[in-house]
């Protein structure tokens, strides 16, 4: 029937009632770093709780190379039952009282409960950003998470397969185009590593007569827009050379079951669409009742929310005020949930009197995009790169990010670069599991 509710500080089942509970909520970037953080800095002295629907931590940036046959999905799944000390409840919290101080939730078995808490941590994240544009939450499918990368995969191989054996030509070309919304970090990724896939599934089926082609559709002015703009060349100078179709300023204007009519005017037949728009905050955040900008939890620069000392929020759920700029708040990337899920531990662990609170304060370490094959973009401490040095720095970068699985990241690489990559459709996921109005994973989309 779930957990039992106790009263905050007289924690049950067990545990010792002396110890303080800390509940956090949410196990992407800025929850799984925090838990992991405060178990070190607790050493036994708290009870930690960890509340998420799953239980692994997906490592995110590396999740088109589940999609490309890269990457097996457990590489980039890191379980949660790895967190010493950390004790792990999996559901998905749906109301909270800040006041009684306890969260309720519900399992996927329909069971519910509720925890207690002497400290709360809100990391809850983000969810796929939906548009009002007909036929898009029918037509189309997100990239947020294992089963969207599984059941793309499937889906790339099933429409070469299906492109090869027919004999119109229209329905050809229809069933080898993709074309994938949003040109940042997901998309242009997707797209990149998809075209490569794409060329050697087509190598494997002779019966293939067109090339499959990948259409890259953003309103922005460029690809990467929100980065350097030698990054964005870089990017664009790869795809467009490796044959992808990147239209820029140009974005769907409706979805049908035949294809996409762009706002341009042009209508696109094929069978496949890609949402890669971006995210916006969980909408659990705004149910609160609390401040919110731009649906991001108001917090100070401690990442406490105002008016409640015992809560923290932190990660894309949170609007974490950017000392560095005044008047502005962090953007939602990885690398900041990371930074302010380690400070949420740590200011935590203050709140009981071990250490002392730090503000939240930040240097950019560079950003990188991996292109596929020999190809990235990359600018660490600002200075860029691209080629195959790129591409090292990239690959070493996400190896000392990635918390675990490093030597059989290490070892998929390796075989991919020396043995021809196996493609085969398994049908583990079915379209219907994966609706886009209903992917809303916790985790930050950008490096």
């Amino acid at each position: 029937m779930g957990e039992p509710v106790f009263a905050a500080g007289t924690c049950g089942n067990g545990t010792d009632m002396t110890k303080p509970r800390v509940v956090i909520v949410g196990a992407g970037f800025a929850g799984y770093h925090a838990a992991r953080k405060l178990s070190r800095l607790a050493r036994g002295r708290a009870e930690i709780v960890l509340l998420n629907p799953t239980d692994y931590f997906l490592y995110l940036p590396l999740l088109p190379e589940v999609a490309a046959g890269v990457l097996e999905p457990r590489r980039i799944s890191v379980p949660l039952s790895t967190l010493d000390g950390v004790r792990v409840v999996i559901g998905e919290a749906d109301g909270m009282d800040l006041r009684n101080r306890w969260v309720s939730y519900r399992q996927a078995e329909g069971e519910s409960g509720r925890l207690a808490y002497d400290r709360l941590v809100l990391a809850v994240g983000s969810v796929n950003k939906l548009l009002p544009i007909p036929g898009i939450t029918r037509y189309a499918h997100g990239f947020r998470g294992i089963p969207e990368a599984l059941f793309l995969h499937d889906h790339i191989v099933r429409q070469v397969e299906r492109a090869a054996a027919a004999t119109d030509p229209a329905e050809q070309q229809a069933r080898a185009t993709f074309v994938v919304v949003g040109a940042g970090y997901t998309g242009t990724e997707v797209a990149a590593h998809g075209q490569l896939f794409t060329d050697d599934l087509a190598a494997k089926h002779p019966g293939l007569t067109v090339r499959p082609r990948w259409v890259l559709l953003d309103v922005a002015e460029r690809v990467l827009p929100e980065l350097d703009k030698r990054m964005s060349q870089t990017a664009h100078r790869v795809l467009t050379g490796r044959g992808v179709d990147v239209r820029m300023g140009i974005s769907v204007a409706e979805a049908t079951g035949n294809g996409v009519r762009l706002t341009d005017g042009d209508f696109l037949p094929t069978c496949s669409l890609v949402w890669c728009v971006g995210v916006r905050p969980d909408p659990f955040v705004e149910d609160l009742g609390l401040r919110t900008e731009k649906g991001r939890l108001v917090v100070d620069e401690y990442l406490n929310v105002p008016g409640f000392p015992d809560v923290f929020a932190c990660g894309d759920a949170a609007a974490v005020p950017d000392l560095t700029k005044p008047g502005a708040v962090t953007p939602m990337t990885a690398q900041h949930a990371q930074r302010q899920g380690k400070l949420a531990a740590r200011n935590v662990a203050a709140s009981f009197g071990q250490g002392q609170r730090r503000r939240y304060e930040h240097r950019d370490l560079g950003f990188v995009v991996d292109l596929g094959g020999r190809d990235a973009a990359a600018n660490p401490l600002k200075v860029p790169m691209a080629g195959l040095l790129a591409k090292i720095v990239t690959r070493g970068y996400h190896l000392l990010m990635i918390p675990a699985n490093r030597a059989r990241v290490s070892a998929d690489w390796a075989l991919d670069a020396a043995l021809s990559r196996q493609s085969v459709r398994l049908g583990l996921v079915p379209a219907a599991d994966v609706p886009l109005e209903n992917t809303a994973p916790e985790l930050p989309a950008r490096r």
